[in-house]
């Protein structure tokens, strides 16, 4: 009876010294070096870079569609800033009423609001000493704008070369009640005496 003789492969754990043979430093897999190391953490990090980025063509179409938005808007703000016509009418008569109520109650003196109907004018009497930087103290109506009504403590002053709206210390004025026409535009101003401060209103036909 034979007995099997097992086979070894070279280099088997367990197999005699003779059949062992010899392991070469080739089969065994190479030792990584510092720098292996920091080159394959740098191209992984430069991949993911590339994946976050954004691409020139991309960011061009970006800046355009931008671009667009503010072609499109830019004016239609500037507009909407710009007075003009019944809203520069109506903002302008604002500010010199509060430029006249202001001067009266800070020098305790009455300060007179000069309307020239004729001539579609008005202006704080004295040209507003206290007047702010951003407020007007006088006024020119807009071509196209008329006073269709000029009333001060119920007398109407609509055809008169001047009348005046008095403001006094105490915060009270005249009472007094404007109506701007222009084209299909109406406006109503009312100034409450016992506050001295206007309210716009549309006017009912």
């Amino acid at each position: 009876m034979k007995t099997a003789v097992p086979s070894w492969s070279p280099g088997a754990v367990g197999a005699p010294p003779s059949e062992r043979g010899s392991v070469t430093r080739s089969t065994l897999p190479a030792k990584p070096t510092l720098k292996t190391v920091f080159d394959d953490r740098r191209g992984a990090a430069a991949h993911r870079a590339a994946l976050r980025a954004f691409t020139l063509i991309e960011i061009m179409v970006v800046v355009a569609i931008m671009g667009l938005i503010m072609a499109m808007g830019v004016p239609s703000i500037l507009a909407s800033m710009k007075k003009d016509g019944m809203r520069k009418a109506v903002s302008d008569l604002q500010d010199c009423c509060s430029q006249a109520r202001a001067e009266a109650i800070m020098q305790n003196r009455t300060v007179s609001l000069v309307f020239h109907p004729l001539e579609k004018s008005f202006g704080v009497d004295g040209g507003g000493n206290g007047a702010s930087a951003n407020k007007v103290s006088s006024s020119v109506l807009p071509n196209g704008i008329d006073f269709a009504m000029l009333d001060i403590n119920l007398m109407d002053f609509g055809a008169s070369d001047v009348c005046r709206a008095r403001f006094f210390p105490d915060g009270t004025s005249d009472e007094m009640t404007i109506v701007f026409h222009g084209r299909d535009q109406w406006k109503k101003i009312t100034l409450e005496f016992s506050t001295g401060i206007p309210s716009v209103s549309e006017v009912n036909q």
